[in-house]
């Protein structure tokens, strides 16, 4: 695990760290960068990179003891991001306290604002070229980034934290977003101190956090928004799990490994097995909680990471084709009694069915040898 930490000292002007100094230099340096080279890219990057260091470090630990001083560069801010600052604050600090964010007027946030048009009109009037084609395209795709970043920080349902030294380096331990939203009030230096067990992480930043997501995953995605797919994803399942489910004889139990993204297996197992308790096990809030949407309560959710090895107290495991870990534990050493695995089509073990040609795929049924 790499982190970077920094000593704390306290001096001069500043009110936590003197180790402020850096960002304070460096937003006069994105000043300077920007007139040079005014260019859409660097202005969308320049809204990203600040909204999440300088300007969310500001936030919540104002970086000089004097109040003018703090106002002032949160005046300086407003005009580098295009954003009043009091707005911005109001917004994030609503985003830990879990409440929804409402409009409050206020003295600094009118002289922001009137600072911030006043911006944009300038440069619509001498530059509007500038302004139409440059400033304005790399403001919004700027704005878009803190979007897509804020929302990969908590896709999985909760703070995910990225511990990769040259993010945490080039953005000021923004990465340690879990330990934040622990401690909010805790210095940036201080947060890679803060690492607790059980924390979600992530091997991507946030903005490539989309590489983590596998293309079965997003299949699943893809079948989830349309009901086209779903019709012929349920059918094609169905036919296989009828075939297959006669000769595993009564079910009382049946578990369902990563059934929660799109719960095709508890749909079908609902229809065909009427009497039976079924259990979705899934290490991903959101995906129950998607599960449980389209099931209702008659289903038991368990928010847990399924090990090839685990065993279950149930009838029947079903195994996803995305599983994680080593598949082959699953058919040498079956979690239960008898086991279903979703496996591709030239993967034959057991007695089978194919799913789908289409899909590549079938189902395998093995079993616990006595």
């Amino acid at each position: 695990m790499s982190s970077v930490t920094w000593e704390y000292r306290r001096t001069g002007v500043w009110q936590f760290h003197r180790h402020d100094a850096i960002l304070v230099g460096l937003a006069a340096l994105q000043a300077m960068v920007l007139v040079t080279w005014p260019l859409a890219p660097l202005i969308a990057v320049a809204v990203w990179w600040n909204a999440n260091t300088i300007a969310h470090n500001f936030i919540h630990r104002p970086f000089f003891r004097s109040t003018a001083m703090n106002r002032a560069f949160s005046a300086a801010l407003s005009l580098l991001q295009g954003i009043p600052q009091t707005l911005w604050k109001d917004r994030h600090l609503a985003h830990h306290a879990g409440v929804p964010w409402r409009l409050r007027l206020s003295q600094p946030l009118m002289i922001e604002t009137a600072l911030v048009l006043g911006l944009w009109l300038a440069l619509a009037y001498i530059r509007p070229s500038f302004f139409y084609l440059s400033y304005l395209p790399g403001y919004l795709v700027g704005l878009a980034a803190c979007a897509v970043q804020g929302h990969q920080e908590h896709a999985v349902g909760r703070p995910v934290s990225h511990y990769g030294r040259l993010y945490n380096f080039v953005c000021f331990n923004d990465g340690y977003h879990a330990e934040h939203h622990a401690n909010p009030s805790i210095h940036w230096t201080s947060l890679p101190r803060r690492i607790s067990p059980g924390t979600a992480t992530s091997p991507w930043p946030p903005l490539l956090r989309w590489l983590s997501t596998s293309p079965l995953e997003a299949l699943e995605l893809l079948v989830l928004r349309s009901p086209l797919l779903q019709r012929f994803v349920l059918a094609r399942h169905s036919r296989a799990f009828r075939r297959l489910l006669p000769s595993v004889g009564p079910i009382r139990d049946a578990v369902i490994v990563g059934g929660g993204l799109f719960p095709r297996t508890a749909l079908i197992l609902q229809q065909l097995l009427p009497g039976a308790h079924l259990v979705i096990v899934d290490s991903s809030p959101r995906n129950l909680r998607t599960a449980q949407a389209m099931l209702g309560g008659d289903v038991e959710y368990r928010d847990q990471r399924f090990i090839p090895g685990q065993t279950f107290d149930c009838d029947l495991t079903i195994i996803p084709l995305c599983l994680e870990g080593d598949r082959a534990e699953i058919y040498f050493r079956p979690p239960s009694p008898a086991v279903l695995v979703h496996d591709w089509m030239w993967h034959r073990r057991g007695t089978g069915a194919i799913v789908s040609i289409a899909l590549f795929k079938r189902l395998n049924l093995v079993r616990r040898t006595p």
